[in-house]
Parts: structure tokens; sequence; C-alpha cells
């Protein structure tokens, strides 16, 4: 009588993954409350959910690490889950004019540079080559991100803590200014392997 294997746990629904796919949730959640900039309490809602999913980014690596739930899956979708909450909120804020004038080109070097890194990570899996997040990348999102915060509040931050929408702006540039600097490291480290494959 042959012995019945116990069965294997799905790495789908691990506490890691689940963070993940609120992030992915909360994307077009807070476009939706983006749709009536005006309103304070919108504004207020879209800020709630958008640090919700900012904290979300933190702790499902946390979490994944420290329980041991890392999995394939999980490495997919979280840099698709960062990717697409900051392009929907830029480009929602670029709508609304939160972001406007010589800023959008802060927005553009941002999404600019995601879709230039991820062309290169694809790329480069092939070959089975990782390109792995830098320091200073890290500190790129967190720079992006608490713009980011600033630039939801909108006008609703700024009858609290007057100056936050400007505050939102330089951060933006900085994190465009790190976006630069990370988008250019990887291409450096990348290219090597993109000049020697033979193909």
């Amino acid at each position: 009588m042959n012995d019945v294997l116990p069965r294997r746990r799905s790495q789908a629904w691990t506490l890691a993954n689940c963070l993940t796919y609120g992030r992915l949730v909360a994307v077009p959640v807070v476009v939706v409350l983006l749709f009536w900039p005006d309103e304070i309490a919108a504004r207020w809602a879209a800020f709630g959910v958008f640090v919700a999913a900012a904290i979300t980014d933190y702790l499902d690596g946390y979490v994944a690490r420290a329980w041991a739930q890392s999995s394939a899956l999980g490495r997919m979708l979280d840099p698709i889950a960062d990717k697409l909450l900051v392009a929907a909120l830029l480009l929602m804020l670029a709508a609304d004019r939160t972001i406007a004038g010589m800023s959008l080109w802060a927005a553009i070097v941002i999404l600019c540079r995601e879709v230039l890194v991820s062309g290169l990570r694809e790329y480069l899996a092939e070959l089975k080559v990782g390109l792995p997040v830098s320091r200073i990348a890290k500190w790129k999102t967190t720079v992006q991100l608490i713009a980011l915060g600033f630039l939801v509040a909108g006008p609703a931050g700024e009858t609290l803590i007057p100056g936050s929408l400007t505050a939102g702006i330089v951060l933006l540039w900085l994190a465009a200014a790190l976006t630069l600097y990370t988008g250019w490291d990887y291409m450096r480290a990348g290219i090597r392997h993109v000049i020697d494959d033979p193909r």
C-alpha cells in the first residue's frame, strides 16, 4: 500500500503574496477616488489607500524574508504592483494638474525609466542574468512614494500642512534625479550582457 504524500501548501496565498495582491487592488481604488480631485473627502480617502499600499511595499518583502515565503509568483508580481501604482498615480495627477508645467518632465523621466528597466530585466531574464536592486534604487523608491503621498493628498493636504504640495513637487524632482542615476546604473550593469550576447 502506497504512503499518502502530504499535499504541498499553495504558495499563491501566503501572507507576503496577499499583501502584494492588496497593492494591486489599491491601484484602481486610488484611481477612481482621484476622479474627484476637488473633493476633500475623496483626496483623503485616496491618500489613505495609497499609504496602506505603500506600507505593503515594504511589508511583503519583509514577510517573505522573515517567514520564508519567497516565491516565483511574489517576485514577479511585486515589481509589477509597484510600477502600476506609480504609473497610474502619475497619470491621474497629471490629468488633474497637480503635476503640471515643467514638473511633467519629472513624471516623464520616472515613467520612461520604469519602461527601460522593465525591458532590460525582461531581456536579461532570457540570458538567465539577474539585475539586483541597488541601495540607491531603494532610496529612489522611498523618495518617490513620499512625493506621491504629498501629491495625492493635494489640496486636502494643503489645508492641514501648508506647502505640502510644493514639498511633493520638490521630492518628485529629487526622485526623477535618482531615477536617472539608477536607470543609467542599471543600463551600465546590463549593457555588457547585451553586447556580449552572440544571438
